[in-house]
């Protein structure tokens, strides 16, 4: 995983804004011009979050690395402004006041310890049967939680009991993002 330079982030930042105009404008997605190498071209996960006016409007990813960054981005930054259930979508009305954040991810590993968890620098992923939930590294940040903590918020976002990664059958792994977004508007 080739670490981002402030180039390729803001150009990241670029292409997830683009793809929400173009999406609210109801024009045909833009494909994505992609470098012949670099991290741009490099098949990484991603999650992209969107806020209006300050508030989260969405956010939505995938762990999977099966396309090149940049079009993952492009991706994941529509459906986050037009598809996250537990927000309407963005709207032409939104885009003035509208600001967005990418996480580049790197592999998801397991996490043997589970209190080792590196607060600020992982993010968390856990299963358990049809359960699934996942933090990113900047959400412990911003709430000031201990590993401890963390684990238990990752748990109750996957809706499980909060202690449930302590439980058999429970699989916990960790992640690396690389985290950035766009000043908000005033």
């Amino acid at each position: 995983m080739t670490p981002l330079t402030a180039t390729e982030r803001a150009a990241l930042l670029g292409i997830a804004r683009a793809a929400i105009l173009t999406r609210v404008a109801g024009s045909p997605p833009r494909e994505v011009t992609l470098p012949a190498q670099g991290a741009l071209a490099e098949a990484r996960g991603a999650f992209v979050s969107v806020q209006v006016g300050g508030e989260l409007r969405g956010c939505v990813g995938t762990f999977e690395a099966r396309e090149p960054l940049a079009r993952i981005v492009a991706r994941m930054a529509v459906a986050a402004a037009t598809e996250d259930p537990r927000f309407p979508p963005v709207e032409a009305a939104d885009v003035s006041r509208l600001s967005v954040s990418v996480s580049a991810l790197g592999p998801l590993r397991p996490l043997p310890d589970p209190l080792s968890v590196r607060v600020g620098e992982d993010g968390l992923l856990i299963r358990r049967g049809w359960h699934r939930g996942a933090l990113l590294p900047k959400v412990a940040v911003e709430h000031g939680w201990t590993a401890a903590e963390f684990l238990k918020h990752v748990c109750l976002k996957a809706g499980l009991p909060a202690r449930a990664w302590q439980e058999p059958g429970a699989e916990l792994q960790a992640f690396h993002a690389e985290e950035f977004s766009e000043e908000p508007e005033p």
